[in-house]
């Protein structure tokens, strides 16, 4: 019978690999605080993400190793932790340091719900653990302070010579729209170097603190404040956003080989809208055609993380201020959403562990 010992746990777990990273958990440096108090055993696996969608088979498989070469232990208590990390971009990120990632959800067209998909996106990761914050980039069609519910203005102080805004909070997340500068029917009537620089402003003059994740939901198209986001910041990857419609996916296949070119990876593609089940009959309706973001993914060589159906609630949920995964959790709708984000924060992971992120530099102007 094995003897009972740091090393030999160790060397149990070195033959658990993490599904997504494919290397073993030793390799990864994921097993911490291993305690052996006779026949005891007790040991942390420090997750990437706390929206690991794979967590439950992780633990599993360390039980299951360990027990196979150490039968004699009487109690085993894994503890599932996590801790984010930030490829090496993070580390060159001066205007917000305290964040390990950025992600930009982003369409070719409006209409597609992209605004809702980043909403409950965020909220969904930080209902999993994670510490995310949420930049409405939109400035001429800042929907944020509705589908959250916030109406108040950000606090400001001053930090030496800069003056520095608190973002507002809701649902566990970190909000910053100018919709909360601006009048509620007032229009923003701003040329394109503005609406970039308050794009630059939220990032540089807002109090972050640390963030896990920083989610900007962007305007649709592919014009100056996608540039600047771009070459402002090393984004982690940008996440695509459409509907089955050929039009829209037209249009989201631009946005995709915009971030491409601009050496943003692509993290993923969502496809909301996907199909509408029939509350009285159950029957189900492709009312917007099917499939399209999976074949946008699989012509694009990019994961194609989950298809968001189309139901009055996630509508309703946006309009009253509360997004569905807060609001409804146990609908099929909302699991659907949370499972999405896991299958992001998994890419997030991935990427990280790839750590290919090349220095982004653009060239304005550059049409060949």
């Amino acid at each position: 019978m094995n003897q009972i010992s740091k090393d030999a746990i160790l060397k149990s777990l070195s033959k658990v690999d993490d599904p997504d990273l494919h290397k073993d958990l030793v390799t990864l440096n994921m097993i911490e605080n291993i305690s052996i108090k006779g026949e005891d055993v007790s040991f942390d696996v420090v997750l990437t993400t706390p929206a690991c969608p794979l967590k439950d088979k992780i633990e599993s498989d360390c039980r299951e190793a360990v027990m196979s070469d150490f039968p004699q232990i009487k109690n085993l208590n894994i503890r599932m932790t996590s801790k984010v990390a930030g490829g090496n971009f993070a580390s060159k990120n001066a205007i917000i340091p305290g964040v390990k990632n950025t992600i930009a959800v982003a369409s070719g067209k409006g209409g597609v719900g992209k605004s809702t998909v980043a909403v409950n996106l965020a909220v969904a990761l930080a209902k999993e653990g994670a510490a995310v914050g949420l930049i409405d980039a939109d400035i001429y069609g800042p929907s944020i302070p509705l589908m959250l519910g916030i109406k108040e203005k950000p606090k400001v102080y001053q930090d030496n010579d800069t003056m520095k805004m608190v973002p507002l909070s809701n649902y566990g997340i970190k909000l910053m729209s100018i919709g909360f500068l601006v009048d509620d029917n007032a229009p923003v009537i701003w040329r394109g170097p503005m609406a970039s620089g308050a794009v630059k402003q939220f990032m540089s003059d807002v109090d972050w603190e640390d963030l896990d994740y920083l989610i900007f939901d962007m305007p649709p198209g592919t014009g100056d404040i996608q540039l600047t986001l771009c070459q402002t910041i090393p984004l982690t990857g940008a996440l695509i956003v459409t509907t089955p419609q050929e039009v829209s996916l037209a249009d989201a296949r631009k946005a995709l080989k915009m971030f491409s070119r601009v050496n943003v990876p692509i993290l993923g593609v969502v496809e909301n809208m996907s199909y509408f089940i029939a509350p009285d009959t159950g029957m189900k309706y492709d009312i917007f055609g099917s499939g399209g973001g999976e074949k946008l993914s699989s012509e694009e060589n990019v994961p194609f993380l989950g298809g968001i159906p189309l139901h009055p609630n996630v509508r309703v949920g946006g309009d009253k201020g509360i997004p569905i995964v807060y609001d409804l959790p146990d609908s099929e709708h909302a699991k659907t959403i949370v499972s999405i984000a896991k299958n992001l924060a998994q890419q997030i992971s991935i990427r990280n562990l790839a750590d290919e992120s090349p220095t982004i530099e653009i060239v304005l102007g550059d049409n060949n």
